[in-house]
């Protein structure tokens, strides 16, 4: 069960969501509001030294400069 980024385009409040299925409607928890939207998250890659591999990050297809 993977917690996603959202927004609400009501009230522009950014939140966690713990979403236990695709088709789960996400209702903000400052206003109520249905007309909430995924965001996209980075993620980070653990490397032998515990730095972070920005060459592996880029080459895995997460976040927005992947492909």
């Amino acid at each position: 069960m993977p917690i996603y980024e959202y927004i609400c385009k009501e009230c522009d409040n950014e939140f966690e969501e713990l979403v236990f299925s695709q088709d789960a409607t996400v209702v903000c928890p400052k206003c109520g509001s249905e007309k909430t939207e995924k965001l996209m998250s980075a993620c980070a890659v653990k490397t032998d030294g515990g730095g972070l591999n920005l060459d592996a990050l880029q080459d895995s297809g997460c976040g927005s400069g992947g492909g």
